[in-house]
């Protein structure tokens, strides 16, 4: 199906080459294990080539097939940990390379907790070519990591009326960077961002999600008409405007439990994105399809990524299904009073990552 709609432009062949990249950049090294988890939906070819990889670095390695496919609009689901033996076999290797997403599952903490580096994979071939962690990301994210760490209030401002206030402090930074390279680390394949979940009810203010901002949980789309959010303790109160709000409105209030429930309408991850090879216009180029949506919308350099529902991840107790992930154009961010992005572009040149041509 994939093929007869826009065919894949990297050698197959290339992709031994490109696993082998990965794991260096996460310093695999021989005699290392390191376990797979699929699941029935994954590439065969992906696997196939982590095998080869594996092999010509002297790495040892496993697959672990999951019995489900792991929706891209289900957050947190256990694929693993229920089975018996599954987490023990897993808290004994060294890296695990996931096909799917774990975030916000409670097994992914337990693995991380103990040292074991996760490396995520859920994008196209094409994708991982392009996007892979080009020299210098790694050090702009760590530095803006440092810099969101010690800020304490933030300001997102934007000419299309944004004007929304939070607080930091009582979850930490997360960073990714694109490399499981550090026990304990969690990353994706093809990313480069940083985020944080607000101080539980800082949250307040306005946003608006314009017109080409992308919606890339649950519905990998472009904005079509403007949707006015209202804030106030950390939830969202109103839902404004047109399809986009009524798509917005539905999905949320699909992932209520029980009448009243507001967790989907928290706000969750808040950060912005830093990888130079990740394109805004990625929809536009290769159709929303999840797997060519999902490095590459999110962390082109200087967008706001503004979420909801969940923050399990970062240590706290929601674990509602109600997720939607924004990330936002033309956004300016202040930190404590500092701009470091404006209107949509990355000020600070240490942020700042050349782009590679690949």
């Amino acid at each position: 199906m994939e093929s007869s709609i826009r065919s894949m432009e990297v050698n197959p062949a290339k992709l031994t080459m490109l696993f082998k990249q990965q794991f260096e950049l996460c310093n695999v090294k021989a005699g290392e294990t390191v376990a797979i988890v699929s699941d029935l939906g994954t590439r065969r070819e992906y696997i196939q080539s982590a095998f080869a990889a594996a092999d010509e670095m002297g790495v040892d390695i496993y697959e672990m097939c999951v019995n489900m496919i792991p929706g891209w609009t289900k957050v947190g689901v256990p694929t693993v940990g229920k089975c018996k033996g599954t987490l023990a076999a897993l808290l004994a290797s060294d890296m695990i390379l996931i096909f799917h997403v774990p975030l916000f599952a409670s097994w992914l903490r337990t693995v991380m907790q103990a040292g074991v580096r996760v490396q995520m994979v859920i994008d196209a071939p094409d994708d991982l070519e392009q996007l892979q962690s080009p020299p210098g990301l790694k050090q702009a994210v760590l530095h803006a990591h440092d810099i969101y760490h010690n800020t304490k209030e933030i300001h997102v401002t934007s000419k299309a009326g944004t004007d929304l206030y939070y607080s930091r402090g009582e979850y930490p930074v997360m960073s990714q960077y694109g490399m499981a390279d550090e026990p304990g680390r969690f990353d994706h394949w093809g990313v480069g961002l940083i985020h944080t979940f607000p101080n539980e009810g800082s949250s307040h203010g306005t946003v608006v999600i314009q017109p080409g901002d992308v919606i890339i949980l649950p519905y990998c789309r472009y904005v079509v008409d403007p949707v006015h959010l209202t804030i106030e303790d950390g939830h969202i109160t109103t839902i404004e405007g047109g399809l986009d709000a009524a798509l917005m409105r539905e999905w949320l209030a699909d992932g209520e439990e029980f009448e009243g429930d507001r967790d989907p309408y928290a706000i969750s991850h808040l950060g912005w994105g830093m990888n130079p090879q990740c394109r805004w216009d990625s929809i536009a180029l290769f159709g929303d399809a999840p797997e060519r949506s999902r490095a590459a919308s999110r962390c082109f350099p200087g967008n706001f990524l503004f979420s909801t529902g969940p923050n399990t991840q970062g240590g706290g107790k929601r674990i509602t299904r109600g997720h939607y992930d924004v990330p936002m154009r033309e956004c300016t961010i202040s930190l404590d009073g500092n701009v470091v992005v404006d209107e949509g572009r990355l000020v600070d040149p240490k942020m700042i990552v050349p782009r590679v041509r690949r």
